[in-house]
């Protein structure tokens, strides 16, 4: 092609446009053996359906330990790589699918984060996400567990596109969305474990169901991206007995970048949701709504105050 050749402009995107993800939500035992082997057989499943991406809930080897403080279940945590990664690298290997889990990290001594492991097809792990923000309300005593993350707000680059992965209450923030999307995110993804407080109206559940939901489709639309979000289900007692124990309430759910809720699941059972994502999409969106275009860069700095006084 000499330089008065006319190029052809057309976007050709690398990967398939298509993108079909397997959200699993799952109610947890206290038997991790019984935990991995449905995330074996809910893997299994939706690689059989075609698969490529696969997202796991928050913690989901184990029951929601934060519900305590109790050091005995810092023995609950798993070094990465070892063990754990392990199993999971080779799940992931075993259906040639791009695999999200989501692990309490021993990091050194008495040091220990909630961490998001990405592996590839293969097996390998692709990457990781350590949860930056760390909430520490009754029944979720996370600050007494883990540290905030210290690595940077940086997508996973992937067989299947670059995940712009974060964790339960980093979902709250839309610093963590756009810091994902200006490094190049392809697809948010938020492992998740959050449900009711018990002594709540139904009224006042409801919002906050609403409001969970509400959040993060405005993330996808803020960024032009497309999301998912994977909860818990099912009832997990208070082991102190100091709550009545939490309600997860489940609706893990999948939006296109204009917030538009391509599936869902029920809030009161397990469930494995297929959908297929449409990564291209995003291009024409963000050429619709040119967000990141007309940001105010030189006006931002107020924003890493912690309150403007």
């Amino acid at each position: 092609m000499n330089a008065t050749t006319p190029q052809n402009t057309t976007l050709m995107p690398q990967r398939p446009s298509r993108l079909r993800t397997a959200l699993v939500q799952m109610a947890c035992s206290p038997s991790t053996d019984e935990n991995r082997a449905k995330i074996a057989a809910r893997v299994a499943e939706a690689a059989a359906q075609g698969a490529r991406l696969a997202v796991l809930q928050e913690l989901h080897d184990t029951p929601y330990f934060c519900q305590v403080e109790d050091v005995a279940n810092f023995d609950l945590a798993t070094p990465i790589p070892g063990a754990a990664t392990d199993y999971y690298g080779a799940l992931a290997k075993a259906h040639g699918v791009v695999l999200v889990v989501s692990l309490f990290e021993r990091r050194a001594p008495g040091l220990y984060h909630n961490t998001a492991v990405v592996f590839e097809a293969d097996g390998s792990i692709a990457g990781t996400y350590r949860k930056k923000h760390i909430p520490d309300d009754p029944a979720y005593y996370e600050k007494f567990y883990f540290a905030p993350g210290d690595d940077a707000w940086r997508p996973v680059p992937t067989s299947v596109g670059r995940i712009g992965v974060q964790v339960c209450w980093d979902q709250w923030y839309p610093e963590g969305a756009r810091l994902m999307a200006l490094a190049g995110a392809d697809l948010l993804v938020y492992p998740t474990a959050i449900g009711y407080a018990a002594d709540d109206t139904p009224d006042e559940q409801q919002r906050q169901r609403d409001a969970w939901r509400t959040v993060q489709r405005g993330h996808a639309v803020a960024n032009g991206l497309p999301l998912v979000a994977v909860n818990r289900t099912g009832f997990e007692p208070d082991p102190s007995g100091q709550t009545p124990g939490i309600a997860f309430w489940g609706t893990s759910f999948a939006c296109g970048p204009q917030g538009e809720i391509l599936a869902e699941a029920p809030e009161d059972r397990e469930a494995l949701l297929l959908v297929d994502i449409d990564l291209a999409r995003s291009e024409q969106v963000r050429r619709w709504w040119p967000f990141l275009r007309d940001r105010r860069t030189d006006r931002y700095a107020d924003l890493a105050r912690r309150y403007i006084d």
